[in-house]
Protein backbone atom coordinates (compact mmCIF):
# COMPACT_ATOMS: atom_id res chain seq x y z
CA UNK A 1 0.00 0.00 0.00
CA UNK A 2 1.69 3.63 -0.80
CA UNK A 3 1.86 5.42 2.14
CA UNK A 4 0.42 9.07 2.65
CA UNK A 5 3.86 10.16 1.94
CA UNK A 6 4.85 8.70 -1.25
CA UNK A 7 1.37 9.53 -2.64
CA UNK A 8 1.23 13.42 -1.37
CA UNK A 9 5.27 13.45 -2.99
CA UNK A 10 3.54 12.27 -6.42
CA UNK A 11 0.92 14.67 -6.49
CA UNK A 12 3.43 17.48 -5.58
CA UNK A 13 5.56 16.45 -8.20
CA UNK A 14 3.07 16.23 -10.91
CA UNK A 15 1.76 19.30 -9.63
CA UNK A 16 4.92 21.13 -10.13
CA UNK A 17 5.25 19.85 -13.77
CA UNK A 18 1.48 21.43 -14.51
CA UNK A 19 2.48 24.72 -13.25
CA UNK A 20 5.59 24.84 -14.95
CA UNK A 21 3.74 24.09 -18.33
CA UNK A 22 0.88 26.75 -17.19
CA UNK A 23 4.27 29.39 -16.54
CA UNK A 24 5.41 28.51 -19.95
CA UNK A 25 2.23 27.25 -22.36
CA UNK A 26 0.00 29.71 -24.24
CA UNK A 27 -2.21 26.68 -23.71
CA UNK A 28 -3.16 28.57 -20.08
CA UNK A 29 -6.75 26.96 -19.58
CA UNK A 30 -5.61 23.56 -21.16
CA UNK A 31 -3.18 23.35 -18.00
CA UNK A 32 -5.42 24.60 -15.50
CA UNK A 33 -7.89 21.97 -16.45
CA UNK A 34 -5.19 19.45 -16.10
CA UNK A 35 -3.99 20.64 -13.08
CA UNK A 36 -7.36 20.19 -11.23
CA UNK A 37 -8.05 16.81 -12.87
CA UNK A 38 -4.75 15.64 -10.56
CA UNK A 39 -6.16 17.62 -7.52
CA UNK A 40 -9.93 15.85 -8.00
CA UNK A 41 -8.23 12.62 -8.09
CA UNK A 42 -7.63 12.86 -4.24
CA UNK A 43 -10.28 13.82 -1.64
CA UNK A 44 -12.05 17.13 -2.17
CA UNK A 45 -13.33 19.22 0.77
CA UNK A 46 -17.21 19.42 1.16
CA UNK A 47 -17.28 22.93 2.34
CA UNK A 48 -15.02 25.87 2.41
CA UNK A 49 -15.49 29.18 3.59
CA UNK A 50 -13.35 32.33 2.69
CA UNK A 51 -12.79 35.80 4.30
CA UNK A 52 -12.56 37.62 1.35
CA UNK A 53 -10.00 40.31 2.98
CA UNK A 54 -7.57 43.24 1.57
CA UNK A 55 -9.35 44.25 -1.36
CA UNK A 56 -8.52 47.74 0.16
CA UNK A 57 -5.07 47.26 0.48
CA UNK A 58 -4.84 45.88 -3.22
CA UNK A 59 -6.74 48.86 -4.71
CA UNK A 60 -3.82 51.38 -2.92
CA UNK A 61 -1.24 49.08 -3.92
CA UNK A 62 -2.49 49.60 -7.60
CA UNK A 63 -2.87 53.34 -7.36
CA UNK A 64 -6.70 52.30 -7.53
CA UNK A 65 -9.46 54.05 -5.84
CA UNK A 66 -11.39 51.82 -3.36
CA UNK A 67 -14.16 50.74 -5.42
CA UNK A 68 -12.36 49.42 -8.03
CA UNK A 69 -10.83 46.95 -5.83
CA UNK A 70 -14.00 46.02 -4.68
CA UNK A 71 -14.68 45.27 -8.04
CA UNK A 72 -11.40 43.41 -8.88
CA UNK A 73 -12.73 41.26 -5.43
CA UNK A 74 -15.43 40.03 -7.32
CA UNK A 75 -13.86 39.16 -10.11
CA UNK A 76 -11.80 36.74 -7.38
CA UNK A 77 -14.70 35.42 -6.29
CA UNK A 78 -16.13 34.44 -9.39
CA UNK A 79 -12.58 32.92 -10.33
CA UNK A 80 -11.94 31.11 -7.19
CA UNK A 81 -15.82 30.19 -6.81
CA UNK A 82 -15.45 28.28 -10.53
CA UNK A 83 -12.23 26.40 -9.41
CA UNK A 84 -14.09 25.21 -6.23
CA UNK A 85 -17.03 24.29 -8.40
CA UNK A 86 -14.62 22.33 -10.86
CA UNK A 87 -13.28 20.26 -7.47
CA UNK A 88 -16.83 19.42 -6.98
CA UNK A 89 -16.77 21.05 -3.69
CA UNK A 90 -20.30 20.99 -2.42
CA UNK A 91 -20.23 24.28 -0.42
CA UNK A 92 -18.22 27.10 -0.54
CA UNK A 93 -19.13 30.31 1.94
CA UNK A 94 -17.70 34.14 1.69
CA UNK A 95 -17.38 36.94 3.99
CA UNK A 96 -18.88 39.66 1.68
CA UNK A 97 -20.18 42.11 4.35
CA UNK A 98 -20.25 42.38 7.90
CA UNK A 99 -22.69 44.15 9.80
CA UNK A 100 -19.65 46.27 11.24
CA UNK A 101 -19.18 47.29 7.94
CA UNK A 102 -21.79 49.70 7.65
CA UNK A 103 -19.66 52.15 10.09
CA UNK A 104 -17.46 52.56 7.51
CA UNK A 105 -17.70 56.00 5.23
CA UNK A 106 -20.89 56.38 3.56
CA UNK A 107 -19.56 56.74 0.12
CA UNK A 108 -17.80 53.12 0.39
CA UNK A 109 -21.02 51.62 2.08
CA UNK A 110 -23.24 53.65 -0.72
CA UNK A 111 -20.66 51.88 -3.62
CA UNK A 112 -20.91 48.37 -2.00
CA UNK A 113 -24.91 48.43 -1.79
CA UNK A 114 -24.98 49.19 -5.47
CA UNK A 115 -22.30 46.63 -6.29
CA UNK A 116 -24.17 43.66 -4.15
CA UNK A 117 -27.38 44.54 -6.02
CA UNK A 118 -25.44 44.39 -9.51
CA UNK A 119 -23.18 41.49 -8.90
CA UNK A 120 -25.58 38.68 -7.37
CA UNK A 121 -28.32 39.09 -10.04
CA UNK A 122 -25.06 38.78 -12.68
CA UNK A 123 -24.10 35.86 -10.75
CA UNK A 124 -27.79 34.10 -11.09
CA UNK A 125 -28.61 34.95 -14.40
CA UNK A 126 -29.25 32.63 -16.82
CA UNK A 127 -25.94 31.26 -18.81
CA UNK A 128 -24.06 32.61 -15.62
CA UNK A 129 -21.91 30.97 -13.11
CA UNK A 130 -24.44 29.72 -10.93
CA UNK A 131 -26.84 28.44 -13.15
CA UNK A 132 -24.02 26.89 -15.56
CA UNK A 133 -22.77 25.00 -12.02
CA UNK A 134 -26.31 24.10 -11.31
CA UNK A 135 -25.52 25.96 -7.73
CA UNK A 136 -28.09 27.19 -5.22
CA UNK A 137 -27.34 31.05 -4.08
CA UNK A 138 -28.52 31.72 0.30
CA UNK A 139 -27.52 34.89 1.47
CA UNK A 140 -26.79 34.87 5.28
CA UNK A 141 -27.00 37.45 7.88
CA UNK A 142 -29.37 40.29 8.75
CA UNK A 143 -30.37 41.03 5.09
CA UNK A 144 -33.58 43.52 6.71
CA UNK A 145 -30.57 46.06 7.41
CA UNK A 146 -30.00 46.32 3.62
CA UNK A 147 -31.34 49.59 1.80
CA UNK A 148 -35.06 48.21 0.06
CA UNK A 149 -33.27 48.16 -3.34
CA UNK A 150 -30.50 45.37 -2.07
CA UNK A 151 -33.11 43.45 -0.43
CA UNK A 152 -35.49 43.27 -3.36
CA UNK A 153 -32.20 41.95 -5.34
CA UNK A 154 -31.62 39.15 -2.47
CA UNK A 155 -34.89 37.69 -2.83
CA UNK A 156 -34.62 37.64 -6.86
CA UNK A 157 -31.66 36.42 -7.23
CA UNK A 158 -31.81 33.42 -4.01
CA UNK A 159 -35.37 32.99 -6.38
CA UNK A 160 -33.68 32.55 -9.09
CA UNK A 161 -31.11 29.58 -8.31
CA UNK A 162 -34.06 28.24 -5.92
CA UNK A 163 -33.91 24.95 -7.69
CA UNK A 164 -30.20 24.33 -8.46
CA UNK A 165 -29.15 21.28 -5.88
CA UNK A 166 -25.71 20.38 -7.39
CA UNK A 167 -23.72 22.84 -4.90
CA UNK A 168 -24.02 25.80 -2.71
CA UNK A 169 -22.90 29.30 -2.47
CA UNK A 170 -23.37 31.50 0.48
CA UNK A 171 -22.66 34.42 0.61
CA UNK A 172 -22.68 35.76 4.19
CA UNK A 173 -24.02 39.63 4.19
CA UNK A 174 -24.79 41.63 6.59
CA UNK A 175 -22.96 38.85 8.79
CA UNK A 176 -21.39 38.36 12.28
CA UNK A 177 -20.85 34.77 14.09
CA UNK A 178 -21.86 36.33 17.22
CA UNK A 179 -25.43 37.73 15.83
CA UNK A 180 -25.67 33.89 13.86
CA UNK A 181 -25.16 32.13 16.94
CA UNK A 182 -27.19 34.58 18.89
CA UNK A 183 -30.30 34.20 16.54
CA UNK A 184 -29.86 30.08 17.32
CA UNK A 185 -29.76 30.01 20.75
CA UNK A 186 -33.18 32.12 20.72
CA UNK A 187 -34.37 30.05 17.98
CA UNK A 188 -33.32 27.23 20.00
CA UNK A 189 -34.98 28.05 23.53
CA UNK A 190 -38.36 29.29 21.33
CA UNK A 191 -38.56 25.96 20.14
CA UNK A 192 -38.37 24.01 23.01
CA UNK A 193 -40.58 26.19 25.04
CA UNK A 194 -43.32 25.46 22.19
CA UNK A 195 -42.81 22.44 22.39
CA UNK A 196 -42.91 21.88 26.06
CA UNK A 197 -45.93 24.38 26.72
CA UNK A 198 -43.68 27.23 27.75
CA UNK A 199 -42.03 24.56 30.53
CA UNK A 200 -38.68 26.51 31.82
CA UNK A 201 -37.33 22.45 32.30
CA UNK A 202 -37.63 22.21 28.58
CA UNK A 203 -34.47 24.78 28.70
CA UNK A 204 -32.07 22.29 30.27
CA UNK A 205 -32.80 19.73 26.99
CA UNK A 206 -30.99 22.19 24.53
CA UNK A 207 -27.09 21.43 23.53
CA UNK A 208 -25.06 22.12 21.48
CA UNK A 209 -26.41 20.01 18.42
CA UNK A 210 -29.94 21.86 19.14
CA UNK A 211 -27.89 25.20 18.45
CA UNK A 212 -25.95 23.87 15.64
CA UNK A 213 -28.72 22.75 13.90
CA UNK A 214 -30.69 26.18 14.41
CA UNK A 215 -27.60 27.90 12.68
CA UNK A 216 -28.76 29.54 9.62
CA UNK A 217 -26.04 28.10 7.65
CA UNK A 218 -26.84 24.35 8.75
CA UNK A 219 -30.49 25.14 8.12
CA UNK A 220 -29.83 26.82 4.31
CA UNK A 221 -28.44 22.98 3.66
CA UNK A 222 -24.43 23.59 4.55
CA UNK A 223 -22.46 20.49 5.31
CA UNK A 224 -19.39 20.89 8.32
CA UNK A 225 -16.84 23.19 7.65
CA UNK A 226 -13.72 21.67 6.20
CA UNK A 227 -11.28 24.30 5.25
CA UNK A 228 -11.60 28.34 6.23
CA UNK A 229 -9.22 30.99 4.11
CA UNK A 230 -8.43 34.46 5.49
CA UNK A 231 -6.26 36.15 2.36
CA UNK A 232 -4.12 39.75 2.98
CA UNK A 233 -2.36 38.20 6.03
CA UNK A 234 -3.91 39.30 8.41
CA UNK A 235 -4.49 36.18 11.39
CA UNK A 236 -7.62 36.40 12.61
CA UNK A 237 -11.49 35.70 12.19
CA UNK A 238 -13.08 38.63 12.58
CA UNK A 239 -16.15 37.10 13.70
CA UNK A 240 -16.90 34.80 10.75
CA UNK A 241 -17.87 31.49 11.29
CA UNK A 242 -16.67 30.90 14.94
CA UNK A 243 -18.93 28.48 16.09
CA UNK A 244 -18.66 26.60 12.70
CA UNK A 245 -14.95 26.34 12.62
CA UNK A 246 -14.67 25.65 16.11
CA UNK A 247 -14.72 21.99 17.59
CA UNK A 248 -17.83 20.31 18.98
CA UNK A 249 -18.85 16.62 19.32
CA UNK A 250 -21.35 16.42 16.35
CA UNK A 251 -24.38 18.00 14.54
CA UNK A 252 -27.65 16.53 13.49
CA UNK A 253 -27.72 16.47 10.05
CA UNK A 254 -30.70 16.37 8.16
CA UNK A 255 -31.84 13.10 8.51
CA UNK A 256 -31.72 13.05 11.90
CA UNK A 257 -28.30 10.86 12.39
CA UNK A 258 -25.08 12.23 14.40
CA UNK A 259 -22.07 12.94 12.22
CA UNK A 260 -18.80 13.94 13.06
CA UNK A 261 -18.07 17.95 13.17
CA UNK A 262 -15.70 20.60 12.97
CA UNK A 263 -12.35 19.06 14.89
CA UNK A 264 -10.79 18.05 11.75
CA UNK A 265 -11.49 22.43 9.97
CA UNK A 266 -8.33 23.56 8.64
CA UNK A 267 -7.72 27.13 9.48
CA UNK A 268 -5.24 29.06 6.45
CA UNK A 269 -3.97 32.51 6.49
CA UNK A 270 -3.07 33.57 3.33
CA UNK A 271 -0.74 36.79 2.80
CA UNK A 272 -1.84 37.54 -1.01
CA UNK A 273 -4.76 40.09 -1.40
CA UNK A 274 -7.79 38.69 -2.43
CA UNK A 275 -8.04 39.93 -5.65
CA UNK A 276 -5.10 38.21 -6.71
CA UNK A 277 -6.27 35.36 -4.99
CA UNK A 278 -6.23 32.36 -7.21
CA UNK A 279 -5.48 28.51 -8.02
CA UNK A 280 -1.94 28.68 -6.89
CA UNK A 281 -2.79 30.00 -3.80
CA UNK A 282 -5.51 27.71 -3.28
CA UNK A 283 -3.78 24.81 -4.56
CA UNK A 284 -0.99 24.28 -1.24
CA UNK A 285 -4.78 24.74 0.86
CA UNK A 286 -6.17 21.47 -0.49
CA UNK A 287 -2.71 19.93 -0.65
CA UNK A 288 -2.52 19.87 2.97
CA UNK A 289 -6.33 18.86 3.63
CA UNK A 290 -5.28 16.08 1.15
CA UNK A 291 -2.53 14.87 3.04
CA UNK A 292 -4.76 15.22 6.48
CA UNK A 293 -7.48 13.24 4.92
CA UNK A 294 -4.99 10.73 3.69
CA UNK A 295 -3.10 9.97 7.23
CA UNK A 296 -6.16 9.52 8.75
CA UNK A 297 -7.24 7.16 6.64
CA UNK A 298 -3.93 5.15 6.41
CA UNK A 299 -3.98 5.19 10.12
CA UNK A 300 -7.26 3.74 10.46
CA UNK A 301 -5.73 1.26 7.76
CA UNK A 302 -2.74 0.35 9.88
CA UNK A 303 -4.70 -0.69 12.92
CA UNK A 304 -6.78 -3.51 11.37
Amino acid sequence: MATPSSLLLFIASLLHLLQWILEKSQATRLAQRLLLWVLAAGPIPQHVAFVMDGNRRYARSKGKIVQEGHGDGYMALRRVLEICLRLNVRCVSVYAFAIDNFKRSPDEVEALMYLAESKLLELCAHGNLLQEYDVRLNVIGRTELFPEYVQKAVVKAEGMTRKNNRSILNVCMPYSSRDEMTAAVESSIREALEKGDNDLSTIENITEDTINSHLMSVQRGSPPLDILVRTSGVKRLSDYMLWQASPVRSIMNHALRPVQCCENTQIHFNKTYWPDFGLFDFVPIILKWQRSVWFRQYEVSSRR
